[in-house]
């Protein structure tokens, strides 16, 4: 098994951006009965101001933007006190191989590099297999709420 290397996106990553998050995402449209959020995203406007990083796997080039299949994407956003995880996608090629996993613990490693105490996130309630994930990894649930037609389970992670 080949490590993935995670950098920040490139404007040439969009399509790849989209691909993997769109996979990601579709098989929960018609359990939520919605599209999720983040298959509407601007990945454009997202990787233009920085808040995407990308999870590749070695390949010809292996540079920003070149060579590496992405197979992996997190979108961050920083507040003043907090991470704030806002999207975080795996292609459901690499499941199993600890690509979510490796995400997960690039963004409590960003996190701590901006002297930011804790990571934030949400995922809609009917996504049942990350309420497992998250508490796996050590994020707490907060609250639920209801956000237009998004049922809402809030999480946090404290770090120390």
């Amino acid at each position: 098994m080949t490590q993935e290397r995670i950098r920040q996106a490139v404007t040439a990553d969009v399509p790849a951006v989209k691909a993997v998050t769109d996979a990601a995402y579709r098989p929960y449209i018609e359990r939520i009965a919605v599209v999720p959020r983040p298959m509407e995203a601007d990945h454009a406007a997202n990787v233009a101001e920085g808040k995407v990083f990308v999870a590749t796997r070695p390949g010809e080039g292996d540079g920003p933007g070149e060579g590496g299949e992405v197979v992996g994407v997190v979108v961050l956003e920083v507040f003043a006190d907090h991470l704030f995880l806002d999207s975080i996608a795996v292609h459901p090629d690499a499941h199993g191989g600890g690509v979510g996993r490796r995400l997960l613990r690039f963004v409590d490693a960003r996190a701590r590099a901006l002297g930011l105490p804790e990571v934030r996130l949400y995922t809609n309630a009917l996504m049942w297999e990350n309420q497992k994930i998250y508490s796996k990894y050590g994020y707490e649930l907060v609250e639920r709420r209801t956000d237009g037609p998004y049922d809402r389970l809030h999480y946090r992670k404290r770090l120390l």
